[in-house]
Order: C-alpha cells, then sequence, then structure tokens
C-alpha cells in the first residue's frame, strides 16, 4: 500500500462552536440575552413579580421605588414595574407581527417583480410613491381612519414598511436570475413558482433576515411614536410610549415614571440593531472575509 493510501482520513472542517461565536461578536451575545430575557419578561408577565397594570390606587399615587412598588407608582397609582412589563408585550408583538408582515409581503410582490420584466415598472412606481410619505405620517393617518387598536397600529407600520422589503428582494431577484443555473432552468420549462423556490428564494433569505432585525426596531420606535401621540394603541393598553407620554408632564415630580419605559425602550431597541448588525457581518460574504482578516 502507498503512503498515501496509509494516510488517515482529513477529519471535516468543525462549525464554530457557540463560544468562539460568542468571543468573535460579544456585543451580539449580549444583545441576544437582553433580548431573551425581554421576550421571556414578557411571555410570562403575571409570574415576574406583576399585579393588574390597570389597578388604580389613588391613595399611592406617585410613590417612590419600595418593596411593594419596585419602580414606584405613576399618577393613578398604577404600578410601574407592571406597567413597564405588559408594556413589553406590546413593544414585542409589534415588532414580530410587523417584520413577519412586511417580510412576506414584500417578498412575495419583490420575487415576481423582478423576474417578470413587464411587472417591474408597473410596481416600482407604487412603491416610489408609497415610500415618497413619510412613514409615520402614513401611518398616523391610517389610524386616524380606522380607529386605535393593536391591529390597527400593526397594519399602519407595516405598509410603509412594504416598500423597502420589495425593493431589496427585487435586487437579488435582479442578479440571481441572469445566472446559468436560472437560464437553465428556464429553458428547459421549469415552471415559474418553482424556479423562485428553489433558486431565487434561497438568495434571499441571508439578506431577509438582517433586514428583519432593522423592521422590528423600527416598528417598535414607531409604536411608540404613536402612542406618545395618542394616535396608537387605547390608553387602557399599558405600552411603553403611553407610559412615556402620560409621564412627560410630572417628569420634574415623579423622573421614574418616564426613565424607566424610556430606557426600556431604548435598551430594546439597541440591543435589535447590534443583533442585526452581527447578523450581517455573518451572514455578507463580503463583509465576513474582511472581518476574518
Amino acid at each position: 500500500m502507498s503512503a498515501v493510501e496509509n494516510a488517515a482520513p482529513l477529519a471535516p472542517p468543525r462549525a464554530p462552536s457557540a463560544l468562539a461565536a460568542v468571543k468573535r461578536h460579544p456585543l451580539a451575545a449580549v444583545a441576544a440575552l437582553v433580548l431573551a430575557a425581554i421576550v421571556v419578561a414578557a411571555v410570562f408577565a403575571p409570574w415576574v413579580g406583576t399585579v393588574d397594570p390597570t389597578a388604580l390606587a389613588p391613595a399611592r399615587r406617585l410613590a417612590a421605588a419600595s418593596a411593594e412598588h419596585w419602580l414606584g407608582t405613576d399618577h393613578l397609582g398604577r404600578d410601574v414595574w407592571s406597567r413597564m412589563v405588559y408594556g413589553a408585550r406590546v413593544s414585542v408583538t409589534v415588532g414580530v407581527a410587523v417584520a413577519v408582515l412586511s417580510i412576506v409581503v414584500g417578498l412575495f410582490v419583490g420575487l415576481f417583480t423582478g423576474f417578470i420584466r413587464w411587472l417591474d415598472p408597473i410596481v416600482m412606481r407604487i412603491m416610489d410613491g408609497l415610500m415618497a410619505i413619510p412613514g409615520i405620517l402614513l401611518a398616523i393617518a391610517l389610524v386616524s381612519v380606522s380607529g386605535a387598536s393593536m391591529v390597527t397600529v400593526i397594519f399602519a407600520i407595516t405598509v410603509p414598511e412594504v416598500p423597502r422589503v420589495v425593493r431589496l428582494v427585487r435586487s437579488v431577484v435582479l442578479s440571481v436570475r441572469e445566472e446559468p443555473y436560472v437560464e437553465a432552468a428556464v429553458s428547459v420549462g421549469t415552471p415559474l413558482p418553482l424556479i423562485l423556490w428553489r433558486h431565487v428564494v434561497p438568495n434571499c433569505v441571508p439578506p431577509l433576515i438582517v433586514q428583519a432585525t432593522y423592521i422590528t426596531a423600527s416598528a417598535m420606535l414607531t409604536e411608540a411614536i404613536l402612542s406618545f401621540l395618542g394616535a396608537g394603541t387605547p390608553p387602557i393598553i399599558p405600552s411603553w410610549g403611553n407610559m412615556v407620554a402620560e409621564a412627560r408632564l410630572l417628569f420634574q415630580i415623579a423622573p421614574w415614571n418616564l426613565l424607566f419605559p424610556g430606557i426600556a425602550l431604548a435598551v430594546t431597541i439597541l440591543a435589535v440593531n447590534v443583533l442585526g448588525d452581527a447578523l450581517r457581518d455573518r451572514l455578507d460574504p463580503k463583509l465576513a472575509k474582511r472581518v476574518g482578516r
């Protein structure tokens, strides 16, 4: 037997361990832990030291932090900690729902827009028209027409986000449809839906994952702005935007009513953006090569 035949087979390359990923992106790991804690607190809100967030106690209004009220109370005697935790439910629900709806609708429209040439100019002019309208103004208009509710807020925030996803998917489709394997699939008569599913959608997944994180952060911020302006979720529903709006006139007397929900919103959005940057570095081949050098 030759020396080559006696040589031991090469071991398959190892996938990077979780510890290596944490060492490479420590901020992303911290952001993921923060987001996980917020999601867990939102899901298990009744079991994390909370009380009814809408229960009024005028005798205890504007009370400072204590063993009974960890973050104090607001101007109606409602527990700030409980309202913050239940408010996380609103932000997480709105952020995830808007991201999922925007990605699904934008992916469907962008795939056919980029692949069907005659459809491209028609759809893109519509998308350009939607993008010309400031997203927050469009959301306020939709909420004003339909009334304030969670479903209305989600729909109002989703509409301005769809054109951005469509443009992203369209750019990927325009580059992929000229590839030899796509042209070969077209030449042998492969149905269009099958071509899109097999050859185009996998190329759209990495950028869409990154885009979803930015949409989530943007949706959370927009929901807070709408609630602050009185055009978001109804005041009876505890949300971080409603809490800031109610506390802005009492900041000098009870600053904790505004600081705690404001900090929670800022930390959540920052964590989502940091995680999105890490995913972009990981999923973008060009950036991955630069980081690896």
